[in-house]
């Protein structure tokens, strides 16, 4: 059974850092593409970064580019986000998740497999 278990989300001022992890179980998560999805109060689902099978990155959003980047761990297991310069724009729930393609799609709210989110949350 696949599971995906984010972890390292909390309450930030501007400007500061965070970085993300997403562990993965029940499949090989480093042989998929995996995608990181934020959603803020009231409002749709964002996509944030994505890497394939490759360590390719796709960005799926404008405003994070020079500030978050993503990548994988050395064990087989994990994926992280990390979250340079963030504002209180970045505010949200941020997901993990991946449909098991070895490539990045625009399809993301269609995939499979999600984690339980973790809180991320940017005071001005």
């Amino acid at each position: 059974q696949v599971q995906l278990e984010e972890s390292g989300g909390g309450l930030v001022q501007a400007g500061g850092s965070l970085r993300l992890a997403c562990v993965g179980s029940g499949f090989m998560l480093n042989s998929y593409a995996m995608a990181w999805v934020r959603q803020a109060p009231g409002k749709k689902r964002e996509g944030v970064l994505c890497i394939d099978s490759g360590g390719r990155t796709t960005y799926y959003s404008d405003s994070v580019k020079g500030r978050f980047t993503i990548s994988r761990g050395n064990a087989e297991r994990t994926v992280y986000l990390q979250m340079n310069n963030l504002k209180p724009d970045d505010t949200a729930v941020y997901y993990c998740a991946t449909d098991r393609t070895f490539s990045c799609n625009n399809n993301y709210e269609q995939y499979r497999h999600w984690g339980q989110g973790t809180q991320v949350t940017v005071s001005s």
